[in-house]
């Protein structure tokens, strides 16, 4: 990652940041860029070597990488609790955490459709839940939820993602609308094709990448810096009068 050319922000510094799956891919950069703005960051995820060896590479900053399961509610409250005694009042929430696991439609079960929405949707209102009677009290914060541009295009071979997805756009809308009024900001950011290590080992194939090419207007692939600064952006003073928005960035794709 590099510094020198991109926005600084002053107003992140000492803030804390809580990411939900900021063990890796998009999350883990999103860890990264916001230590190197001088926030307090606090991460959650499941898989805990990779966030840990993450926690160990930003050591000089000083990230907090709390085990999660985000399917589990109250280990999700447990963890946020944990976050705010150690770090003080969440500034700034990023609710990534999400899995774009490949299904067919016809064989999806009840089952799997919950797990799905557990994945992807539910925890995204109850980290909101959570840190918002703080951020009330206090009369500020932002909150930046990752949804995706697969449910404007839309993608096929993973429905129960691509409807958690069109849905979180839905919660930052009204929940916009509650939180407004106390100051608190709700913005949505929808990424393209990204390229992450995940991505690079499961869909990166040479038809998938010309695919890429031919939807995106810029022919580069996108890669998990790129959302980074935008998530700095809406968690920063500098969007203070931005919120309830969907802010796609995918090269032109949509």
């Amino acid at each position: 990652m590099t510094e020198d050319r991109f926005a600084r922000y002053p107003s992140l510094s000492g803030k804390v940041v809580l990411i939900t799956g900021g063990g890796s891919g998009i999350g883990a950069s999103m860890v990264e860029h916001f230590a190197h703005q001088g926030a307090k960051v606090a991460f959650l995820d499941v898989v805990e070597d990779a966030s840990k060896e993450l926690a160990e590479k930003l050591a000089a900053h000083s990230p907090l990488f709390i085990r999660c399961d985000l399917t589990d509610i109250s280990d999700l409250q447990i963890a946020i609790q944990n976050a705010a005694e150690r770090l003080g009042p969440i500034d700034v929430l990023v609710n990534n955490a999400a899995n774009d696991q490949r299904h067919k439609w016809e064989e999806t079960t009840p089952e799997y459709w919950d797990r799905m929405m557990d994945v992807n949707l539910r925890h995204h209102f109850f980290a909101i839940q959570a840190v918002a009677p703080g951020m009330k009290t206090r009369g500020q914060g932002a909150i930046i939820n990752m949804s995706s541009i697969s449910w404007v295009i839309p993608s096929v071979g993973l429905p129960t993602y691509v409807t958690a997805k069109a849905a979180v756009v839905g919660l930052t809308r009204t929940m916009s609308r509650e939180l407004g009024s106390s100051g608190i900001r709700v913005n949505c950011v929808l990424p393209g094709a990204i390229l992450t290590e995940k991505q690079r080992c499961l869909v990166y194939t040479p038809e998938y990448i010309e695919k890429v090419m031919a939807s995106q207007s810029i022919k580069r692939q996108l890669v998990p810096d790129d959302v980074c600064r935008l998530v700095l952006f809406l968690a920063s003073d500098d969007s203070s009068a931005i919120t309830g928005q969907s802010h796609i960035i995918d090269g032109g794709w949509v």
